[in-house]
């Protein structure tokens, strides 16, 4: 835009101030925002923010006018209300605390020592089995075993780690993650 287009939409837009504010205000619906969105206007007139060429200034200065009126609607409508930010800082992290964590490679340390107190097999299908995933099938095709034979080291590598685990730390094995007493652990004869 040129320096005298800028020149005479500024002189415009003062002498035709109350106009233009009256239009915007029964556009806008409040005569304050009228008169910042006026404010904004010459701020981006000043700068040169523009048409290249204008035929008619007045319909360009109320254009402008309501362009930054959108441009600010616009903005504002994608700020997050107050409730949404305070719903957002209400997120619970969930993740564990040091004091879990430091249990948890407790606990870990506990476990693998005792799996390998487990006969190589029982221990090798038991990692088959959890680790990689294996199938009841797959672990007898690859031991050369029946499935029913898997199926009962496995059992019996499971029933030996948690028993062990259990009272390897008995204050541990009394409450669940919620703190709920489960009572004292039973033999597999007393069940």
């Amino acid at each position: 835009m040129s320096e005298t287009n800028i020149v005479a939409l500024r002189r415009l837009l003062v002498l035709r101030y109350d106009d233009l504010r009256s239009r915007l205000t029964r556009r806008l619906g409040s005569s304050d925002l009228a008169h910042e969105i006026l404010h904004e206007t010459w701020l981006r007139l000043d700068r040169g923010e523009g048409a290249p060429a204008v035929q008619s200034l007045e319909a360009y200065v109320f254009r402008a006018a309501l362009n930054t009126a959108l441009d600010r609607r616009r903005a504002e409508n994608r700020r997050l209300t107050a409730a949404e930010v305070e719903g957002l800082l209400e997120v619970v992290d969930e993740s564990p605390g040091p004091e879990q964590v430091t249990e948890a490679r407790s606990d870990l340390k506990v476990m693998r020592a005792i799996m390998l107190d487990l006969p190589p097999r029982q221990y090798a299908i038991l990692l088959a089995a959890r680790l990689e995933g294996l199938s009841r099938r797959e672990i007898a095709k690859r031991f050369r075993i029946s499935v029913r034979l898997v199926q009962r080291e496995l059992q019996d590598a499971q029933n030996y780690c948690t028993a062990r685990f259990k009272s390897s730390n008995p204050n541990r094995s009394r409450t669940s993650k919620n703190g709920a007493e489960n009572g004292p652990a039973r033999s597999r004869d007393e069940k």
